[in-house]
């Protein structure tokens, strides 16, 4: 009996007809994307993006309980497609890694292929949703009638399709805008990468007090002939405290006193000072090839001009030290009554009705005598779901190493 190769698109369909089938869809994604002259899918914001997601989704799991015995519904719903899927969205998500996804110049081609916006593309979309589809499919036959052996399979399966599809489909939603606070005032008004215009936030933020601490400070030659440091201390010897000792080529420095808050006082000594007004003072005695010198340095700040030692024909100076930490004590309180007293450090954010807010940053060129503090308002209403979709495939992966732990048990 001579076994004759299967043709193409002869069921049961597999791997090739899926790959072919799979490039077409991408090929009609980029030329969708193409005839829209470049323009990527329509953003659509909340209720209309969650309706259509629920529909597509009763869509999918309806399609798959009656239609569970045809062979092509078997296919749409198979492994080999989901294989092919997964490759295209890699190769897809490849391009988006590797193209610059920003503004290109409008008519060229990957302007109107999309290339520079792959992730709002229609052969990105088409593709995600063909495999959302197979992923469903597959899904609901697990589903309709539950058995509890299948409870891991839905979990997981589930879990994984409900992260991915609430992820890009809550996209648009995500608002991500950047507050500037002046010190004893407050704003209401958020600013985006997309535009310079500002957009008003449903809460506002009053800024007490902004602070900042800061390592020791540190030492340095200058060369005014080239407006470049010399050479800097190595990360040992850098910060400046009492009795460090530091040399370059031919040149000693010694830190003879240190003085971390302070202010000139007579005779041009300075004298400790509160921590708001005082910048940091160290007396250093330079030894090199000429005679030793004795004197006070300082790190100067944004009143207060610095103080520097010749050193020949360069020049020692002190830098103020690199942040150590940076915070903002804020309220935030909202028209509806909603009030809360915080303080925003980095990494430490709040969370005011369903807004995060990150201290983000400050006026470095005043460094701690900043006047304002820069905050990043971040609001996404669809987190909550990929969270459950992420806790279900942890739920989904822990019932499969608890059912291999059992049926060793049992084969022992």
């Amino acid at each position: 009996m001579v076994n004759l190769p299967r043709r193409l698109f002869q069921p049961p369909w597999e791997f090739r007809e899926s790959s072919l089938f799979t490039a077409v869809a991408v090929i009609a994604g980029f030329i969708m994307q193409y005839a829209a002259s470049g323009r990527g899918v329509p953003q659509t914001h909340l209720p209309y993006n969650a309706l259509f997601l629920a529909l597509f989704a009763v869509t999918v799991i309806s399609a798959g309980v009656a239609f569970r015995d045809r062979s092509f519904a078997k296919w749409l719903g198979g492994i080999p497609l989901g294989l092919c899927l997964i490759f295209a969205i890699a190769l897809l998500s490849l391009i988006g890694g590797v193209v610059p996804q920003t503004a290109v110049e409008a008519g060229s081609l990957p302007a109107m292929l999309g290339l520079n916006q792959i992730f709002s593309s229609w052969p990105f979309a088409l593709t995600i949703l063909l495999f959302l589809g197979n992923l469903g499919l597959s899904l609901s036959w697990r589903l309709v009638p539950f058995k509890l052996q299948n409870l891991q399979f839905i979990l997981f399966h589930a879990g994984f399709w409900i992260a991915l599809s609430c992820g890009i489909f809550g996209a648009p939603d995500l608002q991500r805008l950047v507050m500037k606070v002046d010190e004893g005032r407050e704003s209401n008004l958020g600013y985006s990468m997309e535009s310079e215009a500002p957009l008003q936030l449903p809460f506002s933020v009053f800024l007490h007090h902004f602070s900042l601490e800061e390592y020791p400070p540190q030492l340095f030659l200058f060369d005014p002939q080239s407006g470049q440091p010399l050479e800097e201390l190595s990360k040992a010897t850098t910060l400046v405290k009492k009795g460090v000792k530091a040399s370059w080529k031919g040149v000693d420095v010694e830190v003879l006193d240190f003085i971390p808050y302070a202010l000139e006082g007579k005779n041009g000594i300075p004298e400790a000072a509160d921590r708001t007004a005082g910048i940091a003072f160290a007396k250093v005695r330079i030894t090199s090839k000429a005679a030793p010198v004795e004197g006070w340095i300082s790190t100067g700040s944004p009143m207060l001009k610095p103080y520097a030692l010749p050193c020949g024909k360069l020049i020692l100076l002190m830098t103020q030290g690199s942040p150590k930490a940076f915070l903002s004590e804020v309220t935030v309180h909202n028209q509806e009554g909603l009030s809360t007293k915080a303080t925003l450090e980095v990494n430490h954010p709040i969370t005011f009705a369903g807004w995060k807010l990150y201290q983000m940053g400050y006026d470095k060129n005043a460094g701690r005598w900043s006047q304002y503090s820069i905050i990043e308002v971040i609001h996404d209403p669809w987190l909550p779901a990929v969270y459950l979709g992420f806790f279900m495939i942890m739920a989904g992966n822990l019932l499969f190493f608890w059912n291999g732990i059992k049926q060793k048990e049992v084969k022992s």
